[in-house]
């Protein structure tokens, strides 16, 4: 039962601190002579690898280690994260290889450092923009989803970093300020690392809005001296009754943070005169009941003002923070807010999750358990982990997007049947719910029970509510429709992935039937019913198989949709003569002397001979002449439908052998998935194998975000275009490509 006496500071320097403040602070919870000399080794080794470096400020360079690691003993940090703290820039900024560290001080601490370093790479390529690249955001956010160790350390790393801006140009000073807030601010709060987080965001504000700074720095300097003499009256008498009636408790005052002043007034719109929290008590007592006895007494004594009570015990915050909010009006008129926590709860408040996983030597202590069981406490971190992992390959500011949006911005707090809590965005919808779950559950879901009511999935959930997932094996998945309900990045990323998997496995059945079309229609252009065919591809399987580079049967038709191999290539591998019979000419079986013509026809003299614009025959296409009345011969792919009822005008013609640079044009229809930059793609695939287009005509399919582009090519070769249809292919969102036929 004490008062604590303290002095309200609205703005105080830095101290300097010693390695040896840094061991009087671990060697009050660290005992093992082993794992203290690890902490010092590590200290007496970057001190002799980074002489005669120095900081901008001209401070020798380990000094900034120092402090890393002063802030980490705060937390009461293990061994193994002081030294990884104290070792983090020795491989970036020296000789220094991992393997050493690894060597010297374990797996664990090279693999925290090794993180710590990879972030530290990503600087930023132009101070003066004003926006940090998406992309290095995510490579931070990804390094840091490692290993919770990694997080600590890059804060307490950014925080001495920005206590030191001074010494930087007004631009970098900026650039680091703006970063921190986007990127490490959030995972600050979010690991309720309160004074951290306050102290980083004042740092920040100092620098990218200085002259408001200065403006709240004075009014709350005034204010505080003028309310501070209300406040202690008020804390005597809290005190008075509280030791009155034997609770125990520790009572103290603190001074709202200037950043947070900043929101209400320039973000909010609050005058400073309405901000009512500037000053609060903070009451610690020993239990949860007293929490409350707490409360009700100074309710009794104070009338506290409508709607801003908050109870954190019962429903706490993501971070792991508990505790009572209320704010009273006091006999003078002034109003106060006050908390009320146990002094678990207040060494959550203080330094999150660092409190349930400050180091504690005891039997069997093992750090990777240790870990695992922190990450099972902090569910959002669970889920931070998942969704970098889950959608770590979309574009990065969708990736960004998504973490913002289901992590850093999430403020809708349902409940499992077992009482877990699952946070979301606003908005969101058992669906929503059941991919936070896991993949599987939101991919096998069919219905929802929510507060013990069956209800649609597209069910707005508000915070409290309780929800249960009906899954079925039997389910055929999610449907194209939910994307227009869900809210969370999760569940939209996972239901485009099974739609895509699903066009993708019915696209693949499509190509294998047209496979086999088409090699049907080659056998029946020169006389073989499909009954004939299938007999003569099971009895060389094997052969056929091993010829063209294919396990099954099905790999081989979908090569045939693909034009690798043609349908005529397979036929020649086969053997398979025309059954047709063939006009007689005269004795001649060379080709004729070249003219404009590619084509030439056995014994037929002089003859007009022109290739056919309907399916656009080129050298090494299997062809077929088709005799026109006064128009000579005109010459098709063997498998054009135009010619395939007409067979007593068709004769033999040939390629000619002595081709040289002819170009030839192919119609060609591309099917895919509609994106931005797509045509663009489309251009630059075929620039790069050097070819000409004649046309290039894109419209949308029927299906919704499909798009189908036409394109005319010009090509020397069946392999050229071979080649074509591989490498666009090849291109992102493309699942079809294919000669036309008109």
């Amino acid at each position: 039962m004490k008062e604590r006496k303290e002095t309200l500071l609205v703005n105080g320097g830095y101290p300097l601190h010693s390695f040896s403040d840094v061991k009087e602070l671990y060697c009050s919870y660290i005992f093992n002579e082993n794992d203290r000399k690890s902490i010092e080794d590590a200290y007496e080794f970057v001190v002799e690898k980074h002489e005669g470096q120095t900081r901008r400020s001209g401070e020798p360079y380990h000094h900034h280690l120092i402090e890393v690691a002063f802030i980490l003993a705060t937390l009461q940090c293990g061994p193994t994260t002081i030294a990884a703290g104290l070792l983090h820039d020795v491989v970036e900024d020296t000789d220094v290889p991992i393997s050493y560290i690894e060597e010297k001080w374990g797996v664990d601490v090279a693999k925290i450092v090794d993180a710590v370093t990879k972030i530290q790479r990503l600087k930023l390529s132009k101070i003066q923009r004003e926006e940090f690249a998406a992309e290095d955001h995510r490579k931070i956010f990804l390094g840091m989803a490692k290993d919770i160790r990694v997080i600590i350390i890059k804060l307490a790393d950014r925080l001495h970093n920005l206590r030191t801006l001074g010494a930087l140009t007004p631009e970098r000073q900026k650039a680091i300020a703006k970063e921190s807030l986007e990127v490490f601010i959030p995972i600050a709060h979010r690991l309720g690392l309160d004074k951290l987080k306050s102290e980083m965001q004042d740092l920040c504000l100092k620098y990218l809005e200085p002259e408001r700074y200065k403006e709240i720095t004075k009014l709350l300097s005034k204010k505080a001296k003028v309310m501070k003499k209300n406040l202690d009256a008020v804390k005597k008498r809290v005190a008075d009754i509280l030791f009155e009636k034997g609770i125990p408790f520790d009572i103290s005052s603190r001074v709202k943070s200037i950043y947070s002043i900043y929101e209400k007034m320039f973000v909010k719109g609050h005058a400073f005169e309405e901000i009512y929290d500037i000053l609060a008590l903070r009451i610690i007592t020993d239990t949860d009941i007293q929490c409350y006895e707490i409360l009700g007494l100074i309710h009794q004594t104070y009338k506290p003002v409508p709607g801003r009570f908050k109870d954190y015990i019962a429903m706490p915050k993501p971070n792991m923070y508990q505790s009572l909010h209320t704010t009273i009006v006091s006999g003078d008129g002034n109003i106060y807010e006050i908390q009320i926590r146990t002094k678990e709860m207040d060494e959550v408040a203080e330094v999150g999750v660092a409190a349930h996983w400050a180091y504690k030597e005891r039997d069997g202590y093992n750090a990777k358990e240790e870990q695992k069981e922190i990450e099972n406490q902090l569910h959002w971190f669970r889920d931070f982990v998942s969704i970098s992992r889950d959608i770590a390959q979309e574009e990065a500011h969708d990736y960004i997007e998504s973490l913002t949006k289901d992590i850093f911005e999430a403020n809708v707090y349902v409940f499992t049947p077992k009482g877990k809590v699952i946070e979301l965005p606003q908005g969101s919808t058992p669906v929503d719910f059941a991919y936070r779950i896991h993949t599987k559950v939101g991919d096998s879901t069919v219905g929802a029970i929510v507060n013990g009511v069956m209800v649609p999935l597209n069910t707005v959930l508000k915070t409290g509510d309780m929800v249960e997932i009906k899954t079925s094996k039997t389910s055929t998945g999610p449907k194209e429709s939910w994307l227009d309900f869900v809210r969370s990045a999760q569940a939209k990323s996972a239901i485009k992935k099974f739609i895509a998997k699903k066009d993708a496995s019915l696209i693949r059945e499509e190509r294998i039937a047209k496979g086999r079309n088409s090699l049907a229609d080659a056998f029946k252009d020169r006389g073989y019913s499909k009954g004939e065919m299938e007999e003569l591809i099971q009895n060389n399987l094997k052969k056929l198989l091993e010829r063209f580079n294919f396990e099954t049967l099905e790999d081989l038709f979908l090569g045939i949709n693909g034009r690798s191999p043609s349908s005529g290539a397979v036929l020649e591998f086969l053997n398979v003569k025309r059954k047709i019979s063939i006009p007689k000419g005269n004795a001649q079986t060379t080709a004729p002397k070249r003219d404009n013509c590619p084509v030439y026809c056995k014994g037929v003299g002089k003859i007009a001979i022109t290739l056919a614009n309907c399916c656009t025959p080129i050298p090494g296409d299997e062809i077929i002449g088709y005799i026109t009345r006064g128009k000579g011969i005109t010459v098709h792919r063997s498998e054009c439908p135009n010619v395939a009822n007409s067979k007593e005008r068709l004769v033999e013609v040939f390629w000619r052998d002595d081709l040289e640079n002819s170009t030839y044009p192919v119609d060609i229809l591309i099917s895919a998935k509609d994106r931005s930059n797509l045509l663009l793609d489309i251009m630059n695939g075929l620039s790069s194998l050097k070819l000409n287009v004649a046309g290039l005509h894109a419209r949308h399919a029927g299906n919704v975000g499909n798009v189908l582009v036409t394109a005319t090519i010009l090509v020397s070769h069946v392999r050229k275009l071979n080649d074509v249809i591989n490498v666009l292919l090849n291109i992102a969102s493309i699942y079809d490509v294919r000669r036309i036929i008109h």
